[in-house]
């Protein structure tokens, strides 16, 4: 089994609250890393007819097994009112790590959480794997590949096949559960839009274009956008702003969770494909920026990251903010670097910010070296996580 990056961060939360929460998409290994860290807990699914039946008929009976063990809570969202009985558990008893509930994000159950217990559990983010957990088993396959298969745990720990796995979850969770929670009526048009936002990974994001292109309303698609954000689907960068004289962009970019969904969509099923696809750029900077986020996240850190865009086009992929400092970083897929790679950070550190860094270029080429006061590397060569690796590396101005 592969041990989970999180795994210090969610003992350290249990250290310090009554409860901790786990949140992430479905399959992304919250019940196993709960499990794994707490075995001595007792265990209770949500998901079981049974289990669930009586927590919702007699909340009061079904906590009070819980009382002294305390309790692994799994697929919470399944029934969100339990929250408000342990609520009243946890203030009078307020032992550290009694319990670990788990959860699919829903907007319901994120208000629940706010409502009944805050300032009472610590809520962790959990992803599907990430490279430093994936080294684990084995040499990295190339950027590409992952691409397709994605970073599901049960992709790799099982050697499921990436095609059925990602027909089944689209059909399971993501037309189930979006649907029940957005009410949509033409599954077509959802299904369209999913198709349309892997198309557009990484662009700005243009209401009425998508509202034209699927034949819904503006409204409607910012609702499903919402939903698919709070559901672990997709994740928005937004745009940065600084007083800084310039014009710049307002509209987010949106990437997806696990590449392996966009590659699906987009009927991309090999290595090869992928390569020789248009959208490999955009396939290899969603990989990126989300391994930099999920190395943020088992760190305990809130990726609170921006991309830069002004009215003339100029633009760095990725802005980091941490320790009081601010991290460009560009992403390009080729294996050959060109000069053309440096330009947005370059334009970026003309702006003077005090407290931006140099920047960082991320491509996929074998060389590793300095170019114009900027660190150039491949991300996939590097034993360090990329969030370390980003917000920790001296820019290379700083060792002359």
């Amino acid at each position: 089994m592969i041990t989970r990056d999180i795994t210090e961060e969610l003992l350290e939360s249990a250290r310090e609250y009554p409860a901790v929460t786990i949140l992430g998409p479905r399959q992304s290994g919250k019940t196993t890393l709960a499990r794994a860290t707490f075995p001595d807990k007792p265990y209770y699914s949500l998901e079981d007819p049974d289990i669930r039946l009586f927590a919702e008929s007699d909340p009061r009976g079904f906590l009070s097994e819980t009382r002294n063990s305390g309790a692994i809570l799994d697929e919470i969202q399944r029934l969100p009112l339990l929250l408000s009985y342990l609520q009243g558990m946890v203030d009078q008893d307020p032992r550290q790590g009694r319990f670990i509930l788990t959860g699919s994000h829903q907007p319901a159950l994120s208000e629940k959480i706010s409502q009944s217990l805050a300032g009472r559990t610590a809520v962790l983010g959990l992803w599907p794997l990430s490279i430093n957990e994936l080294r684990q088993r084995g040499p990295l396959p190339s950027p590409f590949a992952l691409a397709v298969k994605g970073f599901f745990p049960g992709l790799h720990e099982k050697g499921l096949d990436p095609r059925r796995f990602f027909n089944s979850y689209l059909q399971t969770y993501v037309e189930r559960d979006l649907r029940s929670m957005v009410q949509v009526r033409d599954l077509s048009a959802f299904q369209k839009f999913l198709v349309l936002m892997a198309g557009r990974i990484g662009q700005l994001t243009n209401l009425s274009s998508l509202s034209n292109d699927t034949g819904v309303s503006a409204t409607t698609v910012r609702n499903w956008l919402s939903v698919l954000r709070a559901s672990y689907v997709l994740f928005e960068l937004p745009p940065f702003f600084e007083n800084i004289g310039k014009r710049l962009v307002k509209s987010s970019k949106f990437y997806f969770v696990d590449t392996g969904l966009a590659a699906f969509l987009l009927g991309l099923h090999t290595e090869e494909q992928v390569r020789r696809d248009p959208l490999r750029g955009s396939l290899y900077e969603n990989l990126v920026i989300g391994e930099i986020l999920k190395c943020a996240q088992n760190r305990g850190r809130k990726p609170d990251f921006f991309f830069y865009r002004d009215s003339r086009g100029n633009e760095v992929d990725l802005l980091v903010p941490e320790s009081g400092r601010l991290f460009p970083v560009e992403i390009k897929s080729a294996e050959t670097f060109t000069r053309d790679f440096t330009r947005g950070l370059e334009n970026f550190r003309s702006l003077g910010l005090p407290r931006s860094a140099p920047g960082l270029v991320l491509y996929n080429g074998p060389l590793e070296f300095e170019a114009e006061g900027l660190r150039v590397l491949n991300p996939f060569r590097q034993e360090t996580d990329l969030f370390t690796l980003v917000t920790s590396l001296p820019p290379a101005a700083e060792n002359r």
